[in-house]
């Protein structure tokens, strides 16, 4: 069976690159999404997927059903880019999808639409090789999912596969892992500290010593850099009836047994405490939220909460998915992201946390690359994670075949 993957995946190899490349070209910020979309409905149909649908969020969707209605898998990969700004940091155009001794370069060639790619040639090679499967197979290109806030992923699970009468029972992310089998990662938390009073100069010496406090308890860099627990940008400052109200803008790192309204009642009452030497102002604390409207005119209230997240390294999902890499010859090394940035994410935590889903990541890109100038992403990856998608998709829904049975594999 693995001889015959390889040899129709050898023959696929010049698509999945050439579609990796045209992904990069295609500009696609968070929530611009919609000539990507496009694009990638326009595979989806050469491809031959049994169903497509494009839902209200943006969403791009392919099924392949199996011969039962359970179990379900949902590979997902987003569309979406951080905003590489004016590019001048670039050697070349961030969208250049440049061919370089065998790397793609670009925004988004790591994170994660060389991921995207392979996601989609793993059902693409499933079907080719007319292996039968007993459960069913979702490919989901989501939208607004940069950062981890799981916009496009929640509307995907609260309403487009409910509709289509489907739950995933397992879910596959393509974000970077360089190929390990990656199952969870830390969180992080915006908040906005708010200062407000009267008296200017005592509300500006709050906020002062407020960032003070800050600094000498908890190491604190500015916001945008690299750091361990927390970054603060300078407040900004507003006037409105007399009263002078400052905003600071803190970003903080959630371990898993940290609750969000527990960290936020602590956060506050350090930063009452380093306010009452200015007297007369108040001081809130809230988690950062604002209105974010989709390609399609939908919108949604946004938290900037990006949840910790784990499955059990022992569920039959990480269990099976081992077992199926090291049978068809595929490297297989467990672990998690380290999420080295302040505000990178992925939508596991909405998957796991919210729908009870078990997920694990299983990408071409790497972390290191991801969100940075030059971005790149190794195309040998990239092809192996077809390769190795699709055995781990068999290994979960697949029927046995050639005298095997899936507890051998």
């Amino acid at each position: 069976m693995y001889k015959m993957l390889r040899d129709i995946h050898r023959g696929m190899q010049p698509k999945v690159t050439n579609f990796a490349q045209e992904l990069v070209r295609i500009p696609s910020v968070s929530r611009n999404e919609e000539r990507i979309a496009d694009r990638i409905m326009q595979e989806m149909k050469a491809i031959g997927f049994d169903k497509l649908v494009r839902d209200e969020w943006g969403n791009v969707v392919a099924l392949l059903y199996g011969n039962e209605s359970l179990p379900t898998v949902l590979l997902n990969s987003h569309m979406d880019t951080v905003d590489p700004g004016d590019g001048t940091a670039w050697k070349e155009s961030p969208y250049s999808g440049r061919i370089e001794n065998g790397r793609l370069y670009g925004v988004g060639a790591s994170d994660c639409k060389s991921g995207l790619a392979a996601q989609l040639y793993a059902g693409a090679l499933l079907k080719r090789s007319l292996l039968p499967l007993r459960g069913n197979l979702v490919i989901a290109a989501t939208v607004a999912e940069q950062n981890g806030r799981g916009v496009g992923v929640r509307g995907l699970l609260e309403h487009t596969l409910p509709s289509l009468e489907l739950k995933p029972d397992y879910a596959i992310l393509g974000e970077p892992t360089g190929l390990g089998l990656y199952y969870g990662h830390d969180g992080w938390l915006e908040l906005e500290i708010q200062i407000q009073g009267r008296n200017p100069f005592k509300v500006e010496d709050a906020a002062r010593a407020i960032l003070e406090d800050a600094a000498q308890n908890r190491g604190v860099t500015p916001m945008k850099k690299a750091c361990k627990d927390v970054a603060m940008r300078e407040p900004e400052v507003e006037e409105h009836n007399g009263i002078r109200r400052m905003t600071i803008q803190m970003e903080r790192r959630l371990y898993a047994s940290e609750p969000v309204e527990e960290v936020m009642g602590q956060i506050k009452r350090n930063a009452l405490m380093a306010a009452q030497g200015a007297g007369g102002v108040a001081v809130d604390v809230a988690v950062r939220q604002e209105t974010q409207t989709m390609y399609t005119g939908q919108t949604r209230v946004v938290r900037h909460v990006c949840h910790a997240w784990a499955t059990d390294p022992f569920h039959p999902l990480l269990d099976r998915s081992r077992q199926a890499l090291a049978a068809a010859g595929c490297r297989v090394a467990p672990g998690k992201w380290e999420l080295g940035r302040l505000g990178m994410g992925t939508a596991g935590g909405t998957l796991v946390n919210e729908f009870h889903v078990p997920t694990i990541g299983y990408g071409p890109g790497n972390e290191e690359t991801a969100h940075s100038v030059n971005e790149y992403v190794d195309l040998a990856n990239v092809q192996e994670a077809v390769y190795g998608t699709a055995v781990i998709i068999h290994g979960l829904i697949g029927i046995p075949v050639f005298g095997w049975t899936s507890d051998e594999i």
